[in-house]
């Protein structure tokens, strides 16, 4: 999907949560996503930055608001201008981890990756699955490990979620799954 990067903030901001909207909750691809949308604990920063050191600065920037924000549940680092090649992209997921760990924010908090052209390793670009993590932009999603823990608990077999989207996906196939991103 291509998106002028002459949208506003409040514009990709919109675009993103329709993205959650049609997709992650409209398609119950994330379960738990629809309760902290109506609750409004969902933050939506963005960087403009296209440089991986930078970007990192910007992660750490939310990490430490979320340290101080208990009210906010969970983060979208949003990249509209930035990091469009997937691999340059799983460079800055990869480093991001290890942000994660070397900060001292392993347990604490967790990411969970979205790009426009996103697949899984082994899989065929072309696969329908891979919409299961496809957004309108990079993204890197900052989640807090005790809320998934807690949800996690509730939510009976966890295990199967990834299972059952990748099967959703297949079954609705990539030219829906496309046109409910644009």
């Amino acid at each position: 999907m291509t998106i002028s990067a002459q949208l506003s903030d409040d514009e990709v901001i919109t675009t993103v949560k329709s993205w959650i909207d049609k997709v992650i909750v409209g398609l119950n691809f994330c379960p738990f996503a629809k309760k902290e949308m109506e609750r409004n604990t969902v933050r939506y920063a963005i960087s403009t930055h296209t440089e991986i050191s930078e970007g990192l600065d910007d992660l750490l920037d939310e990490l430490a608001l979320l340290s101080q924000s208990p009210e906010i549940q969970t983060s979208l680092l949003i990249f509209p201008q930035g990091f469009k090649d997937f691999e340059q992209y799983l460079d800055l997921l990869e480093l991001a981890n290890v942000l994660l760990e070397q900060g001292g924010y392993k347990g604490i908090y967790q990411i969970a990756s979205f790009h426009p052209d996103y697949c899984f390793e082994g899989e065929d670009n072309d696969d329908p699955a891979n919409y299961t993590n496809r957004s309108p932009y990079p993204i890197l999603h900052i989640l807090r490990e005790s809320s998934v823990a807690a949800v996690l608990k509730r939510y009976p077999q966890p295990e199967t979620i990834p299972e059952n989207n990748i099967a959703k996906a297949r079954e609705l196939g990539a030219t829906y799954l496309q046109a409910l991103l644009n």
